[in-house]
């Protein structure tokens, strides 16, 4: 089910609450890092080197959560002393926060800004007009609310599917709690009275009620884990149930509805099941909403002392995915799936937010030191926004130390949401390639299953949802696949499908990755086999091969989508972005020719291009040689009818044989002289 494009801004925007916590590595021979299974084989080790202090965070050590009685009771029994020295200290990130509170206080609009910021500040400095302030807004909530409610109308918090209820109860509940003495009796009834209706109407949409009014709805994503609205329902369930402990009849049963039912009970299996090795199946730029699920995390340990993150291996491997799904150059994420606040998918104070909550999960994993490292180096070195000003102060933790990227594993397989990324370095001109393979379940992933794409210093290959104007380009059209067309329109790629990678592996200065792509057709007549094969020659070469069946009467495009007007000559195409050059040499089919596509001619795009080849459907095969910048010096057929393939002669003089078979999963890799058998059969990447 699709949500109203219009939400879309608020949805990336996030319910944001606030958390906290917080070698000389020894690289593997090809510098991909020692075999594990996935991100890290069982998740016991980092995969950061021996050399390496310390070890990850990962186990659950069993503490059952123990609930204050006292207010302030959510987070600030643990954080606050460290907190008010910061203020005394006048640190930086304290004093820029206090800054930008005060200017709210004194009547200035600062966009997306929270109440709780306020009443934060209020605790840490007993200064009564932080919380007067705080007060006042959440009482214009509720205010608001009951001017509707009373008369049958659905107040604010019930719109768009209750999306909304996160930060605006979460925002009750923390000044509720954190001003306490400062809110009268009276408020506090009218305030818990509302509350509860709003929390008890997201879990029961069926028999949601408005001021004694039937206000159903449709329960969008209320048993969906994987799904950014679902934390934002866990979040006003928790901390109301935190904040009115003992105070509310209702507040046992909404932290037995959050912990028990909803955490334990639905998102620790599905989390398991659907999601090894990190991530979100709704893409990098709606899956960063996954940083208001690890905000619960650390506010439920700070408050109860116990560790909700470390009941399932999805936090930690989620830090390892976002590493290698941002670009070399440090100021882009991999632009997968719908980015409606930004097509371009920068690396933002949300990305930031996101990998400091998990730096503040496991502040003792070296790979938490590589994380700082690389906010440290980013884009997006300081919160740009005031409204997220409050997340430097409250993650300003000198005790995790920097480390740098490098000694990492340059190859990256995260199985729970189908990508496979490799590199050829840390370094900020490295070369970084990604194929797409695995589960289509969400609504704001894309038709980009078998899609490829390719960056050094900016994008060679890319997803042309880049260049989108709306951040929602999902059709197959826009990304670097083969596509069928039957009676002249796009076989689409069907949801609630899972590809599958039927092979990874790797050597010294090479991987290798197989894919079944067929699967996301869902049984559609007119397809019967779509595969593609790659072989990334580290540091700047990709081969890949496709094996395509379609049935009389459809059309195969092989395409690639460019942020540039490709040149073409023959059977070979450069791409030419940001100082660099890719040339793409087609090999297979013979025959045939390649033409480019403006995206421009499309209402939705404002810029971008794609390579395509398209010829009469049947049972074909392709083969592509991609290098940049001159690393692919010649190019000929090789192998045979049962086995084609390709040598290659490199810049630097080696020579490369690669061939696939032509029927099914493999083939063989030939370098100087020494062959390597490319079979089915996942090896393991460590991080």
């Amino acid at each position: 089910m699709g949500r109203n494009n219009t939400l879309a801004f608020a949805l990336i925007l996030g319910l944001s609450t606030f958390g906290c916590a917080v070698k000389d590595p020894s690289p593997a021979d090809d510098g991909s890092g020692a075999d594990g299974t996935g991100t890290g084989g069982d998740g016991s080790g980092s995969g950061s080197g021996s050399g390496e202090p310390g070890g990850p965070d990962v186990d659950d050590d069993g503490t059952l959560p123990t609930y204050p009685t006292a207010h302030p009771r959510i987070y600030l029994g643990t954080h606050k002393a460290r907190l008010q020295a910061a203020l005394a200290a006048s640190t930086e990130t304290a004093m820029r926060f206090k800054t930008k509170v005060d200017q709210w206080v004194a009547g200035a609009t600062v966009y997306g800004f929270s109440a709780w910021n306020g009443a934060l500040l209020g605790q840490l400095t007993g200064n009564a007009a932080y919380c007067t302030k705080s007060i006042a807004v959440v009482e214009a909530q509720v205010v608001a609310a009951e001017a509707l409610f009373t008369t049958g109308q659905r107040p604010e918090v019930a719109l768009n599917s209750y999306l909304h209820i996160g930060e605006m109860i979460g925002d009750l509940a923390l000044v509720y709690d954190w001003c306490f003495d400062a809110v009268t009796p009276a408020q506090r009834t009218r305030w818990i009275a509302y509350a509860n209706q709003a929390v008890s109407n997201v879990w029961n949409p069926t028999g949601a009620t408005w001021g004694g009014t039937a206000q159903s709805w449709n329960g969008w994503s209320v048993n969906n884990p994987s799904n950014n609205y679902y934390y934002s329902f866990l979040r006003a369930t928790m901390l109301m149930g935190l904040a009115t402990k003992d105070e509310n009849p209702a507040a046992d049963g909404f932290l037995v509805k959050f912990r028990d039912e909803k955490i334990l009970g639905e998102l620790v299996p599905t989390f398991a099941t659907d999601l090894p090795g990190g991530g979100s199946r709704e893409g990098t730029g709606y899956g960063v909403a996954m940083r208001n699920l690890f905000e619960l995390y650390d506010l439920w340990k700070a408050t109860t002392g116990e560790q909700l993150a470390t009941k399932t291996k999805h936090a930690r491997e989620s830090m390892a995915s976002f590493i290698h799904q941002t670009m070399p150059t440090l100021d882009k994420i991999a632009p997968t799936g719908d980015h409606a606040r930004d097509h371009t998918a920068p690396f933002f104070d949300y990305q930031r937010h996101y990998l400091q909550l998990l730096i503040a999960l496991y502040p003792n994993d070296p790979l938490s030191r590589r994380a700082k490292q690389l906010i440290a180096s980013s884009s997006t070195p300081v919160m740009s926004q005031g409204f997220m000003y409050a997340y430097d102060f409250v993650y300003d933790n000198a005790n995790v130390s920097l480390y740098a990227l490098d000694g990492l594993g340059i190859t990256h397989y995260a199985p729970g949401i189908g990508q496979i990324y490799a590199r050829s370095g840390w370094d900020r001109d490295a070369t970084w390639v990604n194929l797409i393979a695995g589960p289509y379940t969400e609504s704001h992933a894309h038709q980009d299953q078998g899609s490829l794409m390719i960056y050094k210093g900016g994008w060679l290959a890319y997803d042309a949802n880049v260049d989108s104007r709306s951040g929602l380009a999902q059709a197959t059209t826009a990304h670097g696949l083969v596509r069928v067309s039957s009676g002249g329109q796009p076989v689409r790629q069907i949801g609630s499908t899972q590809s599958r990678v039927e092979a990874l592996s790797k050597g010294a200065g090479w991987s290798y990755a197989a894919t079944d792509l067929t699967p996301a057709y869902k049984g559609n007549a007119a397809i019967q086999k779509v595969q593609r094969e790659m072989v990334y020659l580290q540091p700047d070469v990709v081969i890949v091969f496709d094996r395509v069946a379609s049935s009389s009467g459809t059309t195969q495009t092989w395409q690639l989508a460019t942020p540039t007007q490709p040149a073409l000559s023959g059977n070979t195409a450069t791409i030419t972005n940001a100082g660099h050059q890719l040339r793409v040499t087609r090999l297979a089919p013979s025959a045939g020719t390649m033409s480019t596509y403006d995206f421009r001619g499309e209402a939705d795009f404002a810029g971008g291009w794609r390579l395509d080849e398209t010829q009469a459907g049947g049972d074909q095969r392709y083969l592509h040689v991609m290098g940049i910048d001159g690393a692919v010096t010649s190019t000929a057929a090789a192998g045979d009818a049962a086995n084609p393939g390709a040598t290659i002669t490199l810049g630097d003089g080696r020579t490369v044989t690669v061939t696939f078979h032509r029927d099914s999963i493999g083939g063989s890799l030939t370098i100087d002289g020494t062959t390597t058998a490319l079979t089915a059969g996942l090896s393991a990447f460590s991080e």
